[in-house]
């Protein structure tokens, strides 16, 4: 949020500018965290440009603005924890599933797929079958990759 508020020319022109942007979220915020408080008491004399700065500069990382801001934001540490308990509960629910069920039945064991999460590439499926003829092609260019060739 600070970077935000530093992000170009400081002072009250900075802060006009970043309520341009963002206003509707800094509205949302006063009414959430300072109740009682409008974005109309600045314009009107009633706040000042300083109690605005302090008040965005400390805003949580949940709040309206932040997320305005970086959508990602609200993705904090105890979140990021919480998923990765999720995701591996998941993997042994699956995984306890599959060793108990019949192996003459089972196929190949494909784990859950996890919560996505900001900055977490999504896994893709790597398939080790190469076609050859009709239209993938005559495979020359995935044969090449798995020996080590140039792949032009």
């Amino acid at each position: 949020m600070a970077e935000a508020l530093r992000g170009g020319a400081g002072g009250i022109g900075g802060l006009h500018r970043f309520l341009e942007e963002y206003g509707e979220a800094v509205e949302w915020d006063l009414a959430r965290y300072w109740p009682g408080r409008s974005l109309l008491e600045l314009y009107r004399g009633e706040m000042s440009w300083r109690e605005l700065r302090v008040f965005l500069r400390f805003l949580p990382p949940e709040s309206a603005t932040a997320r305005a801001i970086n959508p990602d934001s609200a993705w904090t540490l105890d979140r990021h924890l919480q998923a990765a308990v999720a995701d591996n509960t998941a993997f042994l629910n699956a995984l306890t599933i599959y060793v108990n069920s019949d192996p003459k039945k089972r196929g190949r064991f494909k784990p859950p797929d996890p919560i996505t999460r900001p900055g977490v590439e999504p896994r893709r499926e790597k398939s080790n079958v190469i076609k050859f003829g009709g239209r993938h092609g005559s495979g020359a260019r995935q044969l090449a990759t798995v020996f080590g060739g140039a792949s032009g």
